[in-house]
């Protein structure tokens, strides 16, 4: 295909084939700004649903981050149903960041939209980068001194715990989506931001000619990430072959591990497995920087390690018998929310409401003084098998200062001890699972 032809119906649909499968009439949502990636993506994609007896539907996101972004959602919205494409303008509502606005805005999209599937059933969520964006990625790790898994790229497919995140533009130039929505006569926006320099992204993009010119081009550093890719996989397949025989995580949203067993393996791959461990357990979306990991696995590697403990990503690691256990920090939980139904608490637990709460009830953690309310009414509750700082982690529901349950223990207020019907579920369903899908390009 030539760098500036459109990008053909048949070639998107092989595109989509390759980041299957998908149910027999798919349902697929795409994040569209409406910037000339994304509007092409769901034009594309709302062909490629239909002509599967599926169904497409564009989410477009009100930021608020500036005056005229409602004008902008409705007015894209607009443009796409003139192509026949369904559009859900979803709104950012609250407070906005004043610092590390992009960054804070696209997890709250991200955020917004995954609800959004969530609650429509839908598995699929088609996002815009395209070959350009993979080779500004690879550059912008590159500088910030990244590994293998860095210089791999965005990878094709995301599988979280809401949806699966699909990139199928990510092997072709701009150009062509541009040629695309030329050939269709279809219009877009131009994002203002794109031409901030304060945007590190954005410096990297106005280097590319330059390092085109000295061999560094697009298809040379998407080249390079697709090698790395395949390095990364491999990784991560030793990775979860050694977690599946050093590690357990429980549901009470805590992991313990053989320390030993684990640093007896390729140092790469300990690293990778502990990294696993304190992104799970503490719920982010990425892994610690290697500097202070590689300083924490060489801990548990001395045999004569001592101390109450070490603190990385949000966890505690200390010794829990013959074994370490990976804790939340007590001082990096989240504080109490509305208990909502669907509320994802701390990045790690969604909350399920069995029936409507009053509006003062919040999910929050238990703590010393919950603990001791609910031992008090069910002494029977503290000889549960329970590391100490598990207990005071589990997420419980509060009513002004009195816990009325705690889910882990079958706890109930207004029917006590661990028999009681629960109130309510909460299940541990971290960002990143200490086993995903591999590594794809």
């Amino acid at each position: 295909m030539s760098a500036h032809s459109p990008v053909a119906p048949e070639e998107f649909a092989a595109a989509m084939a390759r980041l299957g499968p998908y149910e027999t009439a798919p349902q697929v949502a795409v994040a569209c700004s409406g910037g000339p990636d994304s509007m092409a993506l769901a034009l594309l994609a709302n062909d490629w649903a239909r002509s599967c007896g599926g169904a497409m539907t564009a989410l477009i996101v009100d930021h608020g981050m500036r005056p005229d972004s409602a004008v902008e959602a409705r007015t894209v919205a607009g443009w796409l149903g003139e192509a026949g494409v369904p559009t859900v303008i979803l709104t950012w509502r609250g407070p906005k960041p004043t610092r590390d606005r992009q960054a804070a805005a696209r997890r709250e999209r991200y955020a917004l939209m995954r609800q959004w599937c969530r609650e429509a059933g839908v598995l699929h969520l088609l996002l815009g980068h395209h070959r350009e964006d993979q080779a500004e990625t690879v550059l912008l790790r590159l500088a910030r001194g990244s590994g293998v898994d860095g210089l791999a790229g965005m990878t094709s497919v995301l599988e979280v715990a809401d949806v699966r995140l699909l990139r199928p533009l990510l092997e072709l130039p701009k150009q062509r989506l541009l040629a695309f929505l030329a050939g269709a006569r279809r219009p877009y926006v131009q994002d203002p931001s794109n031409e901030d320099h304060g945007f590190a992204r954005v410096r990297m993009r106005r280097m590319v000619p330059a390092l085109a010119a000295e061999g560094l081009t697009v298809a040379r550093l998407s080249a390079t990430a697709h090698r790395m890719a395949r390095a990364r996989t491999t990784l991560e397949l030793d990775t979860t072959r050694l977690l599946s025989r050093v590690a357990a995580v429980y549901p009470e949203g805590y992991a313990d591990f053989c320390a030993t067993q684990m640093c007896a393996a390729p140092e790469e791959v300990g690293l990778r497995a502990l990294s696993r461990l304190l992104t799970c357990i503490g719920g982010s979306a990425y892994g610690p920087r290697l500097e202070r990991l590689e300083r924490l696995y060489h801990w548990l590697a001395d045999a004569h390690s001592s101390g109450s403990g070490r603190t990385l990503a949000g966890c505690r690691i200390a010794r829990h018998r013959d074994r370490f256990g990976v804790y939340r920090e007590s001082n990096a939980i989240e504080g109490p929310i509305a208990a909502d139904d669907g509320v994802i608490w701390d990045g790690r637990f969604r909350f399920s409401a069995r029936r409507k709460l009053s509006r003062n009830v919040r999910i929050g953690r238990l703590g010393r003084l919950g603990w001791d309310q609910v031992v008090g009414a069910c002494p029977e509750l503290r000889h549960r098998s329970l590391p100490a700082p598990v207990r005071t982690a589990l997420p419980a529901l509060w009513a002004l200062d009195e816990v009325i349950a705690v889910p882990h223990l079958r706890y109930r207020r207004d029917k006590r001890g661990p028999r009681g019907t629960a109130l309510s579920l909460v299940a541990f369903l971290p960002a990143r699972a200490l086993s995903m899908a591999a590594f794809e390009r």
